[in-house]
């Protein structure tokens, strides 16, 4: 006999769900998937950065009545890709705007004369200016989006910030920059498509956002809602990547089936993923902030802008977060932040885990040490006497109502990474030595779940089933692609009907099956999708009390006993819940202003970094973390959220930069787009402290972005620490730092007035 309580599997390492099937082999992949009389597909696309195409010719080489091909004449909808903003063709017509932009759709049943009927098709163009950077389109000389070039823009503000500089003891300024970076999944894009008169079409694939994807095929084939289908296979990551850019593709390979009549697949190679894929959002950040005697915020003036590249895609949303993560986990009571993306001729930046948060959250906290260093103030201590409290308001002047234990957090980092001594041992050490070390520190949050009013606009549903076969079944279009939403959901629902966690399985992510419950992103799915999954399971128990007999105390078998009574008279066993705001939460979109999220994890990185001055490289040597993240529903899985995100960091920092040539990306191979390996992670320590968020899933709040925003300006901050130089732009390449340490200073450093 079992007790319906709580803690009985939520906090425990449960193994994944999916875990012995993927150890096995028994996974199936998109590419492990054919179906009969499959054809395969590829993308002619463009090799210029702007232009209008003149033609389009086919070499008479090839027999292309063996070839199915497309174009936008082709496509039976709209042509465009339903994102935020719909801006993005499905396939260009008429112009290209960045390279690698699909033009032309090839399907044929034999993969490998794909390449060479693709390399026998020739474009011809008239070839535009094209604009590369932020601060091109800035200008505005060259028009290549909108009226001005700018994608979206907005604007914070609190208090009086023009007021303050006239009375301030201090002023200190400064520029920070963050390039592009790669999401370098294992897997890469790939997906099935089949398309039929009657059934309308059907796509399989690797994705985060079934839904997402749903939306644009309606369109593209203006088809009604239950003519699209969409079901996630196993996905080999994603990490924002697979957000937005398979609409594109389901789209290209559905387009194929209906011109071919065959189900046909497309699946890119590495090389043509990294190149016509999008990435993270380069950033230029400008912090002008004001202070006390006592080094405390007076105000703070921040210019922010990304490259949103060639179309708007999530753009806003990053751009959203970005602005409200720019001012960090500090109380001052004049803010202002200006911001921008701006449109370019390259490949579309698109999600990328933390979006926009690690931009911003590099900015002010490498601003926070040039602060400190230029008053003559302790780093450590100027963030205490900034830090949020219980009761202090942001700069969108959300009341922090949840607990914040920032110092606490801060204390725990500083004890377990014996931060004081080694940083005064290595001040005695680095006189003598080349190998200069040194000790950097990064505190911050993430808003966990949709901005401001996103999730009340996507209004989630989800729930729980019983199978006859006696199976609880979670009902989420929330997908796994291995950070362990098939493993907490159902942990989840366990604990909430008081059964094992082998009697409860997820239904497959099937828009013919399962309800939309929003995207996998934002950190939402543990706080806000759990939650829902919380709720059910407790509904259903009450459902089966009311109406099956279940009583207070029940076993395994009378659940199911119970779910039985419960089908023969009233039908299916199922239980769904609605989205439903945490009360007191509320955002004005027309004045950017209230409860921006309804809750924040919160974090310290330290970094330990030691600068070779002969072979003038940086190590990460040793990396702590102590985090707030809600109730930890499984530490296994927790912990390597962290350690992934700690070591997706240090790739951002000091070693992924994407090179771009002619708005093309040159380093499109894993040969030469440099990222770290197992030998260049250190010991990485993690620490959680627990304040459960009483309307997340049992208490969660999100985790799996929280890890990437801090490790770039911890390791930052110890180099500065390390060589007193200081370096404001990641990544930082070992060629950066021969620069830098040659001139002894940095181009874009922070200045006190």
């Amino acid at each position: 006999m079992t007790t319906h309580a709580t803690n009985r599997i939520v906090g425990s390492s449960v193994p994944r769900k999916e875990g012995v099937d993927k150890l096995l082999g028994r996974a199936r992949y998109v590419d492990d998937i054919d179906l009969e009389g499959m054809w395969h597909g590829a993308t002619v696309r463009s090799t210029i950065p702007r232009g209008l195409i003149r033609s389009i010719g086919f070499d008479r080489s090839i027999n292309w009545s063996e070839f199915a091909a497309v174009t936008a004449a082709d496509i039976p909808g709209s042509n465009h890709i339903q994102l935020i903003a719909a801006d993005q063709p499905c396939l260009a017509d008429g112009m290209v705007n960045h390279c690698d932009e699909a033009i032309l759709l090839i399907a044929h049943p034999d993969k490998h004369r794909l390449r060479e009927a693709v390399n026998a098709v020739h474009i011809e163009y008239e070839p535009l200016p094209p604009v590369f950077t932020i601060e091109e389109s800035e200008r505005q000389n060259v028009i290549v989006w909108g009226a001005d070039n700018l994608l979206k823009n907005f604007l914070l503000e609190k208090g009086d910030v023009d007021s303050v500089w006239s009375g301030a003891a201090h002023i200190v300024e400064g520029e920070y920059r963050t390039g592009a970076q790669e999401h370098l999944y294992i897997e890469n894009n790939g997906v099935i498509a089949e398309y039929t008169a009657e059934s309308g079409v059907t796509v399989w694939g690797s994705l985060q956002c079934p839904f997402y994807v749903h939306k644009s095929l309606l369109a593209v084939f203006d088809l009604p809602e239950d003519k699209v289908r969409v079901i996630q296979t196993e996905t080999g990551g994603a990490f924002g990547g697979k957000e937005d850019y398979p609409s594109t593709l389901a789209a290209h390979a559905a387009l194929l089936s209906m011109k071919s009549g065959h189900p046909v697949k497309m699946v890119y190679d590495r090389m043509e993923d990294l190149a016509a894929t999008t990435k993270r959002h380069p950033s230029r950040v400008r912090h002008r902030t004001a202070l006390d005697h006592e080094g405390r915020l007076l105000a703070m003036d921040i210019d922010l802008a990304t490259d949103g590249g060639a179309y708007s895609t999530l753009s806003s949303t990053v751009l959203s977060r970005a602005t409200l993560h720019s001012p960090g986990p500090y109380v001052c009571p004049n803010v202002r932040v200006r911001s921008c993306a701006w449109a370019t001729n390259t490949v579309p930046y698109g999600a990328f885990r933390g979006f926009g948060a690690p931009q911003a959250v590099f900015a002010i906290e490498r601003h926070m040490d040039e602060i400190a260093a230029a008053i003559g103030l302790d780093p450590i201590e100027l963030r205490r006497r900034n830090f949020l409290h219980d009761g202090d308001t942001t700069a969108t002047e959300q009341v922090m109502r949840e607990p914040v234990i920032l110092d606490q957090l801060l204390d725990r980092a500083l004890a377990e990474s014996d931060y004081h001594a080694r940083r005064a041992r290595f001040a005695h050490e680095n006189a003598s030595s080349p190998i200069k070390r040194g000790m950097g520190i990064a505190a911050f949050y993430h808003g966990s779940g949709f901005t401001g009013s996103g999730e009340r606009y996507l209004n989630s549903l989800a729930g729980v089933d019983v199978t006859p076969d006696g199976k609880v079944r979670v009902l989420v279009s929330s997908t796994e692609f291995g950070q362990g939403t098939n493993t907490i959901l159902t942990q989840i629902a366990a604990e909430a009907t008081g059964l094992g966690h082998e009697d409860v399985i997820m239904a497959p992510a099937d828009t013919g099956i399962v309800p939309n419950s929003g995207p996998t992103v934002a950190s939402r799915t543990a706080m806000v999708v759990g939650r829902l999954i919380e709720r059910a399971g407790l509904q259903l128990v009450s459902l089966l009390r009311e109406h099956a007999g279940l009583g207070a105390h029940y076993s395994r078998a009378d659940f199911f006993a119970a779910c039985d009574r419960y089908r023969a008279v009233q039908g299916a066993v199922v239980s769904l819940c609605r989205y439903e705001a945490p009360p007191g939460v509320f955002w004005d979109d027309q004045k950017y202003r209230g409860e921006a999220y309804p809750a924040y994890a919160w974090s310290i990185h330290v970094a330990q970094v030691a600068v070779d001055t002969v072979t003038y490289s940086a190590e990460v040597e040793e990396f702590w973390a102590v985090q707030e993240a809600g109730r930890v529903l499984n530490p296994v899985l927790a912990g390597g959220q962290v350690e992934g995100g700690i070591a997706q960091g240090i790739g951002y920092a000091l070693y992924e930069k994407v090179l771009l040539q002619n708005g093309h990306m040159a380093n499109n191979q894993m040969t030469n787009y440099i990222m770290p390996t197992a030998e260049d992670v250190p010991p990485i320590h993690v620490y959680f402290e627990e304040v459960p968020f009483s309307h997340g899933g049992y208490g969660a709040k999100g985790i799996g972005e929280l890890p990437h925003d801090g490790p770039a300006p911890a390791i930052l901050n110890a180099i500065r620490d390390a060589t007193g130089v200081r370096c404001n732009t990641i990544p930082l390449l070992p060629e950066d730092l021969f620069h830098k340490l040659a001139a002894g200073q940095t181009v874009e450093e922070a200045t006190a007035v």
